[in-house]
């Protein structure tokens, strides 16, 4: 490491041990939070406290009573463990840390994956901006509503969107093996990286990286073997508690939003038909993926689009999502904002007028339509259907050159 890295990486871990002191001091001192990462810190407490099985009823009785001060009411969010059981090796080290320091420690941690997720989305993308756009960029990727949403609620999300990304950049550079773990750590929430998984590993059974796959599958082996070890009964408890989850979450996927909510009289089936739709047309996509990146001049940026495409989908077509879960989005939110930045007449005022409008209309519209604490299902909707919308007009090349160089170092 050269000396500037050094200094960077020095004042880097400054600024993190200061935003934690700060966090602590005016924040989570004083008033506790971080409700979505609460669940699995206390569950992974009281395994390697107590011994005590994380998805076991006396468990979610204790996370409950940690939470509202008394068990769940059945209409309540029950703040089940409900994530893969390797999910406390992550957690060990805060185990034994009052939980307003750990509170403090963990909303920093997914502030600054934020930011990193975003930083390197632009590396993806060869996307070199003025700085005056970076500053702005990077402000953006704080306040925006979905962002600081998932800053607030401590959402694992943060972190699924850094491992994609840093997979992607992996793969790009050439180091498989590091891509491979990363990859293997996007399954601690499975419903976000359902479609990533096979799309990559059908692309590297086409590409020949058997590093990756090797490193992929010898990282879940880890993962899940150590868990069985731990914990034999655990896979049967986090069914058990999956297959329960919709029991106490109210908003389905974006298109359930649509005709279960706004248009209840299409029902199940016309829902059924478009996620068959939009699957069918992924899959459609996915032919391509064996064959882009092999130096056989049809590979025009293609990989990410595909990409791009597979994650917008998981959002639209997953039985329960969140609009914090909307941030793994940005991979191909970033490739229309630098085609748009490249290819039109002062194409960086139109993403600086982008990251304006964005957060005001989405601030306004859940301050507009919000319940209680709940969100309104329309703010389900914008985000992926315009994105969509756009991907689509980049595919029949109304931009001309829309990924062009985004991954010519895949192979």
């Amino acid at each position: 490491m050269n000396k500037k890295n050094l200094l960077i990486a020095v004042l880097v871990l400054v600024l993190y041990v200061g935003s934690v002191v700060g966090m602590y001091v005016t924040f989570t001192s004083k008033v506790p939070g971080a409700n979505d990462f609460y669940s699995r810190w206390r569950g992974a407490q009281l395994f390697w406290q107590e011994g005590m099985d994380p998805y076991s009823p006396q468990a979610s009785e204790l996370i409950q009573i940690g939470m509202y001060g008394r068990p769940a009411t059945p209409e309540e969010d029950q703040v089940l463990f409900v994530y893969p059981f390797y999910t406390v090796f992550l957690l060990w080290p805060l185990v034994d840390i009052e939980y307003a320091w750990v509170q403090a420690i963990w909303l920093v941690t997914v502030q600054f994956a934020l930011i990193t997720a975003v930083i390197l989305t632009l590396k993806l993308y060869d996307w070199r901006q003025p700085p005056w756009l970076l500053a702005l960029t990077l402000l953006w990727a704080v306040i925006f509503y979905n962002n600081t949403r998932t800053i607030i609620l401590g959402q694992f999300a943060a972190l699924i969107y850094l491992w994609m990304v840093g997979c992607l950049l992996a793969l790009k550079y050439d180091r498989d093996i590091l891509a491979g773990l990363l990859l293997a750590l996007t399954t601690i929430k499975p419903q976000m990286s359902f479609l990533f998984i096979p799309a990559l590993l059908l692309w590297a059974l086409g590409q020949r990286r058997w590093y990756f796959i090797g490193s992929a599958g010898g990282s879940m082996l880890a993962l899940v073997g150590l868990s069985f070890l731990l914990l034999p009964s655990w896979l049967a408890g986090f069914l058990d508690q999956v297959s329960y989850y919709p029991a106490y979450t109210i908003t389905g996927s974006p298109l359930w939003v649509i005709t279960g909510y706004y248009l209840p009289w299409l029902g199940q089936p016309v829902e059924y038909a478009l996620i068959a739709g939009l699957l069918i047309y992924l899959l459609w996509q996915w032919r391509w993926l064996p064959k882009v990146g092999a130096g056989d001049g049809r590979d025009d940026g293609r990989f990410l689009f595909i990409i791009g495409l597979t994650l917008i989908i998981t959002n639209m077509v997953v039985v329960r999502t969140a609009t914090t879960n909307y941030i793994i989005m940005y991979i191909p939110l970033f490739m229309v904002l630098h085609t748009i930045s490249q290819k039109v007449r002062q194409g960086n005022l139109w993403v600086a007028l982008f990251f304006g409008v964005s957060t005001v209309f989405t601030w306004a519209l859940f301050l507009a339509t919000i319940a209680g604490d709940q969100e309104h299902p329309v703010t389900y909707l914008p985000l992926p259907f315009l994105l969509l919308l756009a991907m689509f007009v980049l595919e029949r090349g109304q931009l001309k050159a829309a990924t062009a160089v985004v991954d010519q170092n895949l192979t």
